[in-house]
């Protein structure tokens, strides 16, 4: 048998560090009894072409998900004239778009991961975990179930919904929102200007801000206030993690 480290014997008792075999004691991850199936309720949302995305991110924090790690190398060996891996850690997958928005891609099951990447390792997690670790990571959205390329995955987790899962909260719509619906109002107090306002929501998840203006305003006069609301919003950062995109739109009282 030809051993990866010439020096090392595993049946001497210890490791490559030196440090023994005995005493080790191997804990549970929580899903040892995971057949690596996708859960059911989330595996048939997903399968709707628009599902409720309420329900789909109350799924997924209720179901167990597979982040995929992948090895990559640390230590490269060329005495040979040929480069060769001489180490490799272990790595989770962050994917970067043309844009610069960064995903951490999450699957249902190992066989959607194996149709992927049949080399990735599958980790099973908590949703919450793997939101966690896409927030640490600086990722914005999680794709789940990305297809082996070309394609689209079966559904994106936009910024939000990754927050709220980290923080194990129901999410809700930004407009349906209530600490965003006050964030809003406090933004707003105090603007003479502002007759009454209403949210809605938008493409994409963003929310849309409805503004009933007093007559008589110039265009830089609605410019300004609309920058300064918006800059007001994004200072509450609670609110602006629960809101993916934000729009006005603008009429005359």
């Amino acid at each position: 048998m030809t051993h990866r480290f010439s020096s090392h014997e595993p049946t001497h008792g210890h490791d490559t560090g030196g440090v023994p075999w005995a005493g080790r004691t191997l804990t549970g991850t929580g899903f040892d009894g995971d057949s690596g199936t996708a859960d059911p309720e989330l595996a048939a949302l997903l399968a709707q072409e628009a599902p409720d995305e309420v329900a789909l991110v109350a799924a997924v924090g209720a179901a167990r998900l597979i982040v995929p790690i992948v090895a990559v190398p640390s230590e490269i060996d060329d005495s040979s004239g040929i480069p060769v891996d001489a180490r490799s850690d272990m790595a989770s997958v962050t994917l970067v778009a043309p844009d610069g928005q960064r995903a951490m891609p999450a699957f249902t099951s190992t066989a959607a991961l194996a149709a992927w990447n049949p080399d990735a390792r599958p980790v099973p997690v908590t949703a919450q975990r793997a939101a966690l670790a896409a927030v640490q990571e600086g990722c914005d959205v999680i794709p789940l179930d990305l297809p082996a390329p070309p394609g689209s995955p079966a559904a994106t987790l936009r910024p939000s919904m990754v927050w709220a899962l980290a923080m194990a909260r129901p999410w809700r719509p930004a407009h349906e929102d209530e600490h965003v619906a006050a964030a809003v109002a406090a933004a707003l107090a105090g603007e003479s200007h502002v007759v009454s306002h209403t949210l809605a929501g938008a493409e994409g998840g963003a929310l849309r801000v409805e503004l009933e203006l007093a007559p008589g305003l110039t265009q830089e006069q609605v410019r300004e206030l609309l920058v300064s609301v918006g800059e007001r919003i994004a200072a509450d950062g609670e609110a602006r993690a629960r809101v993916d995109a934000l729009a006005f739109a603008v009429r005359s009282a």
